[in-house]
């Protein structure tokens, strides 16, 4: 009998750490408004929280801002410290907005998803966070025109964080240098920092 609580006792232990390693990666963004913190899919988009997370790793979005602010639609980062300093980037990836899309994620207001230019696999270390539904962005074709934006996770503490900064006043912020790919009218006037990202625990 004594054998048998044993038993049961190393198969409950078994299914708890089975449990913890299967929870979806967690990641909280200490910004200059607040906290911000994100959950993670990588079943859904395994390249996309792998290229993330190796960002948050490198404590390469320490010090970034969030340059490019528009109530309404979204707001998007990673890519610049508050004087408009470009990031070191890591390879592009390729876009899994097809695979995200049939696991049910959508660019709706709390996602998050890899922002890019008009090559569909050029994502690289900025990121936006949906403000609102924004259909269009999501996978309608695998086509370069329809195949959208992968989402990769959501907000599940501090989007009213987030609702702040997308409300920000914008203009008559620092100046960006000429050349720099962000247009001045949607910078919040007194940046908005990313102070630090970091993984916590997988627990809510």
């Amino acid at each position: 009998m004594f054998r048998y609580f044993l038993t049961l006792a190393a198969t409950a232990i078994a299914l708890a750490s089975a449990s913890v390693l299967a929870a979806n990666p967690l990641v909280e963004l200490d910004t200059t408004a607040g906290k911000i913190r994100l959950e993670l899919y990588p079943d859904a988009a395994p390249k996309t929280v792998e290229n993330f997370l190796a960002y948050v790793k490198g404590k390469q979005y320490d010090g970034t801002q969030f340059h490019r602010v528009i109530d309404g639609f979204m707001i998007q980062g990673g890519g610049f410290t508050a004087d408009f300093s470009p990031k070191p980037i890591r390879p592009a990836i390729v876009n899994e907005a097809e695979m995200s899309s049939k696991a049910g994620l959508k660019n709706i207001p709390g996602t998050i998803a890899m922002a890019r230019t008009s090559d569909p696999n050029s994502a690289t270390n900025q990121f936006f966070i949906n403000v609102n539904d924004n259909a269009r962005l999501n996978f309608r074709s695998p086509d370069p025109t329809g195949i959208g934006y992968t989402v990769f996770g959501k907000v599940v503490a501090g989007m009213d964080v987030v609702n702040k900064i997308a409300k920000t006043p914008k203009g008559g912020g620092k100046p960006v240098p000429p050349g720099t790919p962000v247009d001045p009218k949607d910078v919040p006037s007194e940046p908005i920092v990313v102070t630090s990202a970091r993984i916590v625990e997988n627990a809510k």
